[in-house]
């Protein structure tokens, strides 16, 4: 049976607690980054299939800011958080009161308060997974690149290796007076990492 059709419910419950969990962190983190309240509404979490990551973004050909890294210890696996360029300047502006003022590229301080937005963003949620599991997730030094959402893909696949055929998605949204801004996290373990999530979650692999 695939794995991806056989979670069940209540594992996804599961990981919509890891969501909310995961949120509240980054919540707090950025608040104390940003000394201002940083409001994060309930994410969204479901699995989807690898392939269809790219589209849950825009597409293939959708030009994105995305940090990404690699995940190490007990269930190695790849985490990239995504942001469509207009996301990418709502939140900067929220967060950071940093206005993007070119269309043409990013300063190399916009860049850097994007990178440490993402890196706690993803060290939020990997924190919330691996304390839920009790399983070893340590994540390596995160990058920062913009180019379209399926050549980040590739980079990934060509610097860590083969991806699993599956994905963790949070879509996760700020919240600045009245204006919402989406970001996207993705966790896709290795293939043979999968079974040890699954058992630390309380069930057995199919």
């Amino acid at each position: 049976m695939d794995t991806f059709r056989s979670f069940a419910d209540f594992q996804m419950d599961v990981l919509r607690e890891v969501g909310n969990i995961g949120a509240g962190h980054a919540a707090t983190a950025l608040s104390k980054l940003m000394d201002k309240p940083v409001d994060m509404l309930v994410p969204k979490v479901r699995m989807v299939p690898f392939e269809e990551v790219a589209d849950s973004v825009g597409g293939a050909e959708a030009i994105v800011i995305a940090i990404f890294l690699r995940v190490e210890g007990e269930t190695p696996g790849n985490l990239f958080f995504i942001l469509t360029l207009e996301s990418a300047k709502k939140l900067l502006k929220s967060l950071a009161g940093i206005e993007v003022v070119s269309d043409e590229g990013y300063t190399d301080m916009e860049m850097s308060a994007l990178n440490e937005i993402g890196n706690i963003m993803a060290g939020s949620y990997l924190s919330s997974l691996a304390d839920f599991t009790k399983l070893n997730m340590q994540p390596t030094v995160p990058s920062l690149a913009i180019d379209m959402a399926g050549a980040i893909l590739g980079y990934g696949l060509l610097q860590f290796g083969e991806m699993g055929d599956q994905a963790l998605l949070i879509d996760t949204k700020f919240l600045d007076g009245k204006e919402e801004v989406e970001g996207h996290f993705f966790l896709i373990p290795d293939p043979e990492s999968f079974p040890k999530i699954f058992q630390a979650l309380g069930v057995g692999a199919p």
